[in-house]
């Protein structure tokens, strides 16, 4: 009878390279739920830019948010908002 030989061998595991968004790798809010930065109170709001607040790429998250538009949720510590405010000025 033959056996057959049920080991599965990987290589290698490695990041992934986000070319659009590097500094994604290092964000505060990466191992949150995504629907945290898309709040529907303000007790929901101020949770999710508490967690911005200690983020190390807080500024690269917002300049992503400027120069993309983003309309909706909370980014680099910003709201909605606060972000078409910011945009007024620039």
């Amino acid at each position: 009878m033959d056996t057959m030989d049920d080991t599965i061998e990987f290589e290698a595991l490695t990041a992934p390279i986000l070319e659009e968004r590097p500094w994604a790798v290092f964000a505060a809010c990466k191992a949150e739920k995504s629907m945290k930065f898309f709040p529907q109170t303000r007790q929901e709001e101020r949770e999710a830019i508490a967690i911005c607040n200690i983020c190390p790429v807080i500024e690269d998250c917002l300049d992503h948010a400027l120069e993309s538009n983003e309309r909706f949720g909370v980014w680099g510590g910003t709201t909605e908002r606060e972000r078409r405010k910011i945009s007024r000025i620039v």
